[in-house]
């Protein structure tokens, strides 16, 4: 059988060769037909059940592309969405050293662990989630799934809903308008169309509690809608817990099907209680919710990928049964999930004195936040004079901020100030120290007066 892949006399390389010697030879790569892929998140390159997409370059690497090449030593690189010290340095939780350290003198083998995880681990990040007095985790009306980190947790959610959920809506996500750059591609390639609900009102920087009401009324009922528990990414807008309360109340009236991200639990105010308070409402509510859970923000658990994916049913019969799809789904997908960052994991919240530590740590990182956000305003309007309102600032609350910054704005800071940021105007506040805090100050008045 012939296997070249375009007619013999235009292939050079088999050109006056005897027919007999190009048995088995392809003419051309078998790869000639995969289009450059120019970008991650919304642009990433698809796989073959899906037609290849091409788009700009993912727009934080680009950020710090440019931030590496500068030779300004004033340079600030606010794009990248991981915590830094006030000296600027990646921080690893004290907590987490101490945890590790403890599992390393352990000598544990490296055997395999279930395709849904370390039982412990499920059970412990749960109650962090839910409460442990959740009427749900006691009825056993939880379904587990350690997750690779956040990512892992949306997209196992997303395939189950592929598959099984057959709610009034269909088969489609509604996603707030902005939402976090990765939940479009994630849900798009589990098989889901996606579509926005309003969120963000760029008049006052500020949420469209109306906007957001009345799409939520409008959209199908039996619609699944996507919400950020906590900490908006990227625009750092939360909803009040009034607010929660009057969504949750037309997502009941609706049969909407909430499915929660909360990767910030604790990061965003300092409490991992204040944080999941719209989770757990929901859950009150007798909302039938689905979560997708990280430890990479507010347990600097960033490389280790580690997370978990959860939903609630209506009996322990269900569970067993949404158990085993949940099984089914992830076998061929990677099998079995990593192991060592969930045992640092269950040691840290299982253990007394360094789960205490972990909490003060936490609350000192979204301390650190909250100054950062006070010292850019206070700078701002005090020290420059600034005649905008700043507001925003300080009302947004974990580590991103929408400033409102214009893209020409963006870039003339970039030019001028060496200050590197997404043209959408988004701010990493990791990215401020108490050392650079009046510099950014002045970089934005000075594009903004």
């Amino acid at each position: 059988m012939l296997l070249a892949s375009r007619p013999l006399a235009t292939c050079s390389r088999l050109a006056g060769l005897p027919i007999a010697r190009t048995v088995g030879v392809r003419c051309g790569s078998l790869w000639a037909n995969v289009k450059q892929g120019l970008g991650t998140g919304a642009n990433a390159a698809r796989t073959p059940l899906f037609p290849p997409r091409l788009g700009p370059p993912d727009a934080i690497l680009g950020v710090t592309e440019a931030f590496k090449a500068d030779t300004n030593p004033n340079k600030m690189n606010l794009g990248v969405g991981a915590y830094r010290d006030d000296q600027g340095r990646p921080y690893v939780l004290t907590s987490v050293r101490k945890a590790e350290r403890s599992i390393q003198d352990l000598a544990l083998d490296k055997e395999y662990i279930p395709i849904t995880g370390v039982p412990e681990y499920n059970k412990l990040a749960s109650e962090l989630a839910y409460g442990k007095d959740s009427a749900p985790l006691k009825n056993g009306q939880i379904v587990t799934a350690q997750s690779l980190s956040g990512t892992g947790a949306l997209r196992i959610g997303g395939e189950f809903l592929a598959r099984w959920y057959e709610g009034a809506g269909g088969k489609k996500i509604y996603l707030p308008a902005p939402s976090w750059g990765n939940h479009t591609p994630i849900f798009k390639d589990a098989g889901l169309d996606v579509a926005h609900y309003t969120y963000f009102d760029k008049k006052t920087n500020g949420l469209d509690f109306g906007g957001m009401i009345k799409d939520l009324k409008n959209i199908p009922s039996g619609s699944v809608v996507l919400l950020h528990a906590c900490a908006h990414n990227p625009t750092g807008v939360d909803p009040t817990p009034e607010q929660w309360k009057e969504i949750s109340t037309v997502m009941k009236q609706k049969e909407h099907l909430p499915f929660f991200d909360m990767a910030y639990q604790g990061f965003a105010s300092g409490s991992t209680v204040r944080d999941a308070f719209a989770l757990r409402f929901f859950v009150d509510e007798g909302h039938k919710v689905m979560l997708a859970q990280s430890f990479a923000k507010n347990m600097g658990m960033y490389g280790e990928r580690v997370g978990l994916f959860s939903l609630i049913t209506d009996s322990a019969e269900e569970t067993k049964r949404v158990d085993s799809q949940v099984k089914i789904l992830i076998r061929p997908m990677y099998s079995s999930p990593p192991l060592s960052g969930p045992r640092i994991v269950k040691k840290v919240l299982s253990d007394a004195d360094l789960k205490a530590e972990w909490l003060k740590e936490v609350k000192s990182m979204a301390d650190r936040i909250i100054a950062m956000r006070a010292g850019l305003r206070g700078h701002l309007e005090n020290t420059f004079g600034s005649t905008h309102s700043w507001e925003h600032i300080t009302s947004q609350i974990g580590m991103f901020c929408y400033s409102g910054l214009k893209p020409e704005q963006v870039d003339k800071m970039r030019k001028d100030a060496s200050v590197y940021l997404t043209r959408d105007g988004r701010i990493s506040i990791a990215g401020i120290t108490s050392k650079n805090v009046e510099y950014l100050a002045k970089a934005i008045h000075d594009v903004t007066k």
